[in-house]
């Protein structure tokens, strides 16, 4: 993991570039506005590299930048110590296929983003309101974390991460993002903040629709890149990933098992059905939606006989893979999904706190991942490591060609209900 002597937000938008399943229950542009908004940006040029960038290099003392590196060194030395023997062959296998790498570079790579993990629990708290992101580089050799405050880098560095100084904290650009959740508009299809370019993304059919967004929220129109070349999201419906029948009709995935103090069941989307409706078959045991939030959120629990056992661990359909616990991956993290549609597919955390507008209402608080699905892979786990993440809610594009995926992180879901996660 090689030292760097500085970096700016352009250089480390070039590192870190994007790159592809349930648990399973028994028997189962700048681009002007022609009123004047000259300061949106495509977001095909998101490397972020005009005078708009909205950072600035950081100033790395001599040798600091080794420092930093052999401090992650060590840390994810220790983080890969404590994964072998851990992590299932499939995992490492899947991950060797995905990212062109090989076993040993898969532990590496697991390594460094288990350090991300911690960090990204850390920092919003340790740096309060300059903190700005967290997230790994594209070959997962480096941690980033970015801040307004130039006087952090050297506790950055001292955490082992490459501190990157930008212009905006994200609880601005969070703020802004609420301030565009009531937008609603033909041909607008959401936001998101993209950590690596510091910068809130829009995506919508056009540039006025846009424009007109940021006009109507109030927002500072600097702050925003436009995708004006996005596809409408859809919710993935029809069969699932350990599959099962909603009212003998349709069909969604399992998301993890949970129990709700005595009571076992499992987690998936909310859009599968709403509370009352009949789990009646498929691959899960027989139940009944007690909770589901759709839209607004997409989430739902499934509460199933007492009788059932539960299983700790995710349908990889060439093997399963244990869940520990409910850590959160930081952006760039590998992260892998499942459905009985297209099986199992890896790829990488892109974004939080996604708002998507589909046809049937807006929800909050997705993340955003470039993994494949397709319908019928609804309600599926999407697990990175061994840490559950959430359950997959739709999207676009395809398995054949590609395309983003969004899920419904499981924390929301836990909290709510009071849901405990089933662990190895």
């Amino acid at each position: 993991m090689a030292g760097i002597t500085e970096r700016t937000l352009a250089n480390a938008n070039r590192e870190s570039a994007p790159s592809r399943h349930g648990s399973r229950l028994p028997v189962g542009c700048r681009c002007p506005h022609p009123k004047g908004m000259n300061h949106m940006n495509r977001q095909r040029a998101l490397a972020v590299t005009a005078a708009g960038a909205l950072a600035t290099a950081l100033s790395l003392a001599a040798g600091a930048a080794p420092v930093s590196a052999a401090i992650l060194d060590a840390k994810a030395e220790a983080a890969r110590a404590e994964l072998v023997g851990e992590v299932s062959p499939g995992l490492i296998e899947e991950l060797s296929d995905t990212f062109g790498i090989t076993e040993s570079e898969a532990y590496d790579r697991l390594a460094v983003e288990a350090v991300a993990a911690d960090l990204l629990a850390e920092a919003p708290e340790s740096l309060d309101d300059s903190f700005a992101g967290v997230w790994v580089s594209e070959d997962a050799d480096e941690v980033f974390i970015a801040t307004t405050d130039a006087s952090d880098s050297t506790g950055i560095r001292a955490d082992g991460a490459t501190p990157v100084l930008v212009e905006h904290d994200l609880g601005a650009l969070e703020d802004a993002a609420g301030s565009l959740d009531a937008i609603s508009a033909e041909g607008y299809y959401g936001h998101y903040i993209d950590l690596r370019s510091n910068t809130l993304v829009i995506e919508t059919a056009d540039e006025a629709v846009a424009a007109d967004a940021i006009e109507a929220a109030g927002i500072d129109p600097a702050l925003v890149t436009v995708d004006a070349e996005a596809e409408a999201p859809q919710t993935f419906f029809v069969r699932g990933g350990d599959a099962y029948n909603i009212e003998n009709s349709w069909r969604c995935s399992v998301g993890f098992s949970v129990r709700q103090g005595s009571t076992p069941g499992f987690v998936t989307a909310g859009h599968c059905g709403a509370a009352g409706d009949s789990v009646t078959g498929g691959e899960a045991a027989p139940g009944t939606f007690r909770n589901s939030v759709f839209p607004g959120s997409d989430r739902a629990w499934v509460a199933v006989g007492t009788s059932e056992v539960l299983y700790d661990d995710v349908n990889m359909y060439s093997g399963t893979r244990d869940v520990a616990n409910s850590t959160q991956a930081a952006v760039g993290s590998s992260i892998c999904r499942s459905g009985s549609t297209t099986g199992w597919h890896c790829g990488t955390v892109q974004a939080f706190n996604q708002t998507v507008r589909y046809a049937e209402g807006a929800v909050y608080g997705m993340t955003r991942t470039n993994v494949c699905a397709e319908p019928g892979d609804s309600g599926g786990s999407f697990i990175s490591g061994n840490s559950a993440q959430g359950m997959t809610s739709g999207g676009n594009g395809n398995c054949s060609s590609g395309g983003t995926t969004y899920f419904q992180p499981i924390g929301p879901a836990l909290s709510a209900w009071g849901l405990t996660l089933v662990t190895s």
